[in-house]
């Protein structure tokens, strides 16, 4: 089945499409439909793919009168999120809004917020229904999505990953961070969002094959028909060193790809 890509802003969540024998090549935008409405895109690529679920269709190339409606779009959700921020302000309700769009053929107005806890917007609901003529959608979302959304710096220097390339944000686990012998120290761990660090799960996989077969720090292990108590681990060199009645020894195992052996 031919297969593109779409996104519906930089670095957003790559969706796929049944091409449906349009022309279509990389960096095109295209014209789609979606379970919101129909939507204005970018390709990102366009290939031979096995799918195992139904895709919707591109519907076209985009045209210049497309692109002319999508600015449009993007200037009037510029001024509905003003709109939303004053009403919500009237309101008293605590929300932290971070942008809004309208979908390509404007059946939808969707507008992104943080908030501390859950916040009934019933009320700011119908006053921008009413004041917008179409559907409205409020989104709570969490600060791992205001950081992809506002961008900065992280702990290693560069630009932060889900700002720059990262179309999904996956779950990370502290035991991600544990599996590979970091300290659990808040400020090393944790990312400008302050949740734990995406790249915790860029090579969990191989630091979790590497270390199937060495023991844990404060384990006896025999060692030439001696115990010993292993004093630490070396994940990534596949060894491990051990305390045997005051003499340290470097035990190596067998290694796993990528490891040493």
């Amino acid at each position: 089945m031919k297969v593109c890509g779409i996104v519906f802003k930089d670095n957003g969540k790559v969706y796929h499409f049944y091409q449906n024998n349009i022309d279509l090549d990389i960096n095109d935008y295209a014209v789609v439909e979606t379970e919101k409405g129909d939507q204005y895109g970018k390709v990102v690529f366009v290939e031979e793919r096995e799918i195992s679920k139904p895709l919707k269709n591109v519907l076209r190339k985009a045209t210049k009168k497309d692109e002319d409606e999508f600015l449009k779009n993007l200037e009037d959700s510029k001024k509905a999120l003003q709109e939303a921020k004053k009403a919500a302000n009237d309101l008293n309700l605590n929300m932290h809004f971070i942008d809004c769009n309208y979908t390509f053929d404007r059946k939808q107005l969707i507008f992104n917020f943080l908030a501390d806890e859950r916040v009934d917007f019933r009320d700011l609901l119908k006053v921008l229904a009413g004041k917008f003529k179409t559907r409205i959608e409020l989104h709570q979302i969490g600060v791992r999505d205001k950081s992809k959304e506002i961008g900065g710096i992280g702990q290693c220097g560069c630009a932060l990953c889900c700002s720059t390339f990262l179309n999904n944000m996956e779950a990370i686990s502290i035991n991600m961070a544990k599996n590979q012998n970091i300290a659990l120290n808040p400020s090393k761990i944790n990312g400008a969002c302050g949740r734990l660090l995406c790249c915790l799960a860029y090579e969990d996989d191989h630091y979790a094959e590497c270390r199937k077969k060495l023991p844990e720090v404060g384990q006896s292990v025999k060692y030439k028909d001696k115990v010993g108590t292993v004093i630490s681990v070396n994940i990534l060199g596949k060894s491990y060193r051990i305390d045997v009645k005051g003499e340290i020894k470097e035990v190596i195992v067998e290694g796993c790809n990528g490891c040493k052996k």
